[in-house]
C-alpha cells in the first residue's frame, strides 16, 4: 500500500502508522495534532470530506471551551489564531422559573473575578475552531487524513491492529483510537459494552441576534420541561441550547422562523432587546451513554464514543478534550520509555485516568437534569434554597466557578498549557 508517512519498524514488523483514528471531529483532529507533535505517525480516517468538514459559514453551532480547553488549544498553538473570534465567559446566571413568569428571586451567580485565572471559559464558533484544527493537522509531516473513507473492519492480534476502510484499503497500526461518536461502530466491534439512557429530550439550538450586548454573561435558566442556555458569541449574538421533551421539540422545529421564536420569546425573556436568527436551527436527541470499559485489545475510545453527557453544563467537548489530553500524554509518555503504545497495560493508565471522572460528570449532569427538569413544588423549593445558599458562601462558589473551568482533579499537561 502506498504510505507517505514512510513505515515504521518494530520487531521486524512494519506499520503504516502509530496510531489510526477513526473519525475526523474536534476529538479526532485534537487528538492527531497532540500525538503528532509528540513524534507519533498518525492516520485520520474520516467518512466526512474533508471540504464538508472546513465550510466556513455561520451556521449556529457554537462550543463553550473551559479555561483548560483554551489552555490545550494554546499547547497546541492555536488559540492565538482562534483568540480573534473567541468571546470570553465573564459571568453565569443560575436560575430556575417557568417560561413567561420569570426567574425565581433566588440565584446563583458565578463571577470570573472571583478566581485568579481569568474568564471561565471562551465561546468559540464551530466554523472557525474546526478549520483551524483541520489546519493544523494538515500542515504536519507525521499525520495523513484519509477522507470521505470509513473503518468497515478491524482486527488485533498481538503488536498491530490491521484497519480495513470502505475503499478496500487496509492500515496497520499500534492502536486504533475510536472517535466516531455515541454510535461508535469502534466500540461495538471491539466488544466495547455502555450503559445507555434516553432523556425523552431534544435540544433546540439555535445563535440569535439581539438589540442589547450581553456583556460576555452566559445564563442558564431551568425549567420544568428543561433547561435553556443562553450563552455568548462575539457581536450582539448569543448561542441558544433548549430543551424540551421529544415530541414537544419536533413541533416546535417544525414551525417556521417566526413561530420558532414566539415560541422562544417567553422564555428567552426581554433583556437583551428583540432577538431574531441569526444562522441554522438545529436538534440532538439528548441520552446518556457510558462504555464501561474505554480500552481493549490495541484500542481505545474517545470522547463521544466513550461517554455522552446531557449537555445541562456544556462539557461535552470539554469532557473530550480532556480525553484527548490524556490520552496523548500517557502515549507520548510510553514511546519515551520505549513500551508499545498499544499494550493494554499502556492503555489502561488512560482508562484509569479518565472513567471515574466521565462516570461522575455523567452522573452529576444525569442529577441535575432529573432535579431540575420538573414541576415538583417541593423540589423547586430544594433546589431554590440550594442556589441561594451556594450564591451565599463565597467558598462553595468558587469550588464550582474552579470546577466549571475544569481546574480541579488531575489536569493533564496539556490542559495545564504545558507541552507533552
Amino acid at each position: 500500500m502506498d504510505n507517505p508517512l514512510g513505515h515504521t519498524h518494530m520487531s521486524g514488523m512494519a506499520f503504516d502508522c502509530d496510531i489510526a483514528i477513526s473519525g475526523g471531529g474536534l476529538n479526532g483532529t485534537a487528538l492527531a495534532l497532540a500525538c503528532a507533535q509528540a513524534g507519533l505517525h498518525v492516520i485520520i480516517v474520516d467518512p466526512h470530506a474533508t471540504e464538508t468538514r472546513a465550510a466556513p459559514r455561520f451556521d449556529g453551532r457554537s462550543y463553550a471551551l473551559a479555561l483548560t480547553s483554551k489552555r490545550l488549544m494554546e499547547a497546541l498553538g492555536l488559540w492565538e489564531e482562534l483568540a480573534a473570534n473567541a468571546q470570553p465567559i465573564l459571568d453565569i446566571t443560575v436560575t430556575d422559573g417557568r417560561a413567561g413568569e420569570g426567574p425565581s428571586p433566588l440565584f446563583l451567580h458565578f463571577d470570573h473575578a472571583e478566581i485568579e485565572e481569568g474568564p471561565m471559559g471562551f465561546m468559540v464558533e464551530d466554523r472557525h475552531l474546526r478549520p483551524v484544527l483541520l489546519d493544523a493537522v494538515a500542515g504536519l509531516d507525521l499525520t495523513q487524513q484519509r477522507s470521505g473513507v470509513s473503518v468497515v473492519d478491524h482486527g488485533a492480534v498481538p503488536g498491530t491492529v490491521t484497519v480495513a476502510l470502505s475503499d478496500g484499503q487496509t492500515v496497520t497500526a499500534r492502536l486504533l483510537v475510536g472517535a466516531d461518536g455515541a454510535k461508535s461502530a469502534t466500540a461495538l466491534r471491539a466488544g466495547l459494552k455502555k450503559v445507555t439512557f434516553d432523556y425523552d429530550q431534544t435540544a433546540l439550538v439555535c445563535a440569535l441576534a439581539h438589540e442589547r450586548p450581553h456583556e460576555g454573561h452566559a445564563h442558564q435558566f431551568f425549567m420544568p420541561s428543561g433547561p435553556l442556555a443562553i450563552l455568548p458569541l462575539s457581536g450582539d449574538r448569543s448561542s441558544v441550547v433548549w430543551t424540551e421533551s421529544k415530541p414537544e421539540a419536533a413541533r416546535i422545529n417544525s414551525l417556521p422562523d417566526a413561530a420558532y421564536l414566539d415560541v422562544l420569546r417567553p422564555r428567552f425573556g426581554d433583556f437583551l432587546g428583540d432577538i431574531s436568527l441569526a444562522g441554522d436551527r438545529f436538534t440532538y436527541p439528548l441520552f446518556l451513554s457510558l462504555a464501561h470499559e474505554f480500552v481493549a485489545e490495541r484500542t481505545a475510545l474517545l470522547g463521544d464514543a466513550a461517554h455522552r453527557v446531557h449537555p445541562i453544563a456544556g462539557q461535552g467537548l470539554n469532557a473530550g478534550l480532556k480525553d484527548v489530553a490524556a490520552l496523548a500524554e500517557v502515549l507520548a509518555e510510553a514511546r519515551r520509555r520505549g513500551e508499545d503504545i498499544g499494550e493494554l497495560a499502556v492503555l489502561k493508565r488512560y482508562q484509569q485516568w479518565r472513567r471515574f471522572d466521565a462516570a461522575a460528570l455523567a452522573v452529576a449532569t444525569d442529577g441535575f437534569n432529573r432535579l431540575f427538569s420538573n414541576d415538583n413544588g417541593l423540589l423547586r423549593l430544594a433546589r431554590d434554597i440550594g442556589l441561594g445558599a451556594v450564591s451565599a458562601m463565597p467558598g462553595l462558589r468558587r469550588a464550582f466557578i474552579r470546577e466549571a473551568a475544569g481546574l480541579t482533579g488531575d489536569v493533564p499537561k496539556l490542559m495545564q498549557g504545558r507541552p507533552l
